[in-house]
C-alpha cells in the first residue's frame, strides 16, 4: 500500500481514516441512543464523568457531562468552590491532545464538516482573523465572570453560555426532547427560539464557511487552543524535506501557515497539511522534544 511506503504511517492513518474516528467519537460520547425514542435523558454514573469534545448533558443519549456544563455549573453554585476535577480535567486533555480533541473528538465539529460538505460556494476566513479572539471572550465573559458575579438572592449564577449561545444543547436536547414529549413542546419559549436562531445560522455559516463555530464562539476550543503549544501531541515539520512549497498552509482550513507555526493555536490537528504534504515532512509528534537543528547549523558544528 502506498500508505505503508510513506514516512509517517501513524500520522497518514489518522489522517486518512480521521472521519471514521469522528464517527466513531460521536457514537461513544451518545451511546444511549434508545433515549431518543424513550425522551428521556440518562442519568447513570457516566454523567458524573466529562467527555472531552462539546456534547450537551441534555442530549437523550449523552454518556456523560459537558466539561464547559460542569464548570459552569461549579462556578454559578450558590456553594462556589473551585473545582479541582473540572478544571483538572479540561488542564490534562489539554495538555495531553491540545486542539486534537476539536479535529478528532468533538461531535460538534464533526457535524459542522458534514454540513460543509454540502457542494456550493465556500467562503475563506483568512481576512477574518481577528474573529478568532471572540472566542476567548465568550470564554472569560460567559462561562467564568458572568455565572460567578451575576447571581440571584440564593447566590446562584445562570451557565450564560449554555442557556443562551451553546447551539449544541438546541440540537442535541430541546429539539430531540420536544418531539417526544408534549410538555416540553408546550413549555418552548422565547428563549428557545433565540437558541433555535443561533443553531440555524451556524448551520447555514458552517455549509459556506469551514468549521465557524470552532474558530469564532467555542470556549472549549479557546481553552484548549491555550495549551496548543505545550500539548504533548503535536505537529511537527521536517526542516530537512520541507521544500517550502506551500502547499499545506493553501490546504490549511483554519487559516494556519503550517511552516512558521505547527502548533499554532487555531491548529485542530486535522492532518489535512499531513496528507497535502508532497515530500512527507509533516507528521504528527508525540511527547516533549527539543526543536530541530537547521541544517546550516549542523554543517557549522561538523
Amino acid at each position: 500500500m502506498e500508505l505503508d511506503k510513506r514516512r509517517n504511517p501513524v500520522s497518514q492513518f489518522l489522517s486518512r481514516f480521521r472521519s471514521w474516528i469522528q464517527a466513531g467519537a460521536t457514537l461513544l460520547t451518545n451511546i444511549h441512543l434508545p433515549n431518543f425514542f424513550k425522551g428521556t435523558i440518562y442519568q447513570g454514573q457516566g454523567k458524573a464523568a466529562c467527555v472531552p469534545g462539546l456534547n450537551c448533558y441534555s442530549c437523550p443519549a449523552a454518556t456523560g457531562a459537558c466539561p464547559i456544563g460542569s464548570f459552569q455549573a461549579i462556578v454559578g453554585s450558590s456553594k462556589f468552590s473551585f473545582s479541582y476535577y473540572v478544571t483538572g480535567f479540561l488542564i490534562l486533555i489539554g495538555v495531553l491532545l491540545g486542539r486534537f480533541v476539536c479535529g478528532f473528538l468533538c461531535p460538534f465539529g464533526w457535524l459542522q464538516e458534514l454540513l460543509n460538505k454540502i457542494p456550493g460556494k465556500k467562503l475563506s476566513t483568512r481576512k477574518l482573523k481577528p474573529f478568532r479572539y471572540l472566542k476567548y471572550a465568550v470564554l472569560l465573559l460567559t462561562v467564568v465572570l458572568l455565572p460567578a458575579l451575576l447571581v440571584n438572592d440564593v447566590g446562584m449564577g445562570d451557565p450564560y453560555f449554555c442557556k443562551y449561545l451553546c447551539p449544541q444543547g438546541v440540537l442535541e436536547g430541546a429539539i430531540p426532547l420536544a418531539i417526544v414529549d408534549s410538555g416540553i413542546r408546550s413549555a418552548l419559549g422565547a428563549l428557545f427560539t433565540w437558541k433555535l436562531v443561533v443553531l440555524i445560522a451556524v448551520v447555514v455559516l458552517s455549509v459556506l464557511i469551514y468549521r465557524p463555530f470552532c474558530k469564532w464562539v467555542c470556549p472549549l476550543g479557546a481553552l484548549y487552543a491555550l495549551m496548543n503549544k505545550v500539548s504533548l501531541l503535536g505537529i511537527k515539520v521536517d526542516q530537512h524535506r520541507c521544500i517550502s512549497c506551500g502547499t499545506c498552509a493553501k490546504t490549511c482550513k483554519m487559516d494556519v501557515k503550517v511552516t512558521e507555526s505547527p502548533n499554532h493555536t487555531e491548529c485542530i490537528r486535522c492532518g489535512k497539511c499531513i496528507r497535502a504534504c508532497p515530500t512527507d515532512a509533516i507528521g504528527f509528534s508525540y511527547g516533549l522534544s527539543l526543536p530541530e537543528k537547521q541544517p546550516n547549523q549542523q554543517c557549522e558544528e561538523n
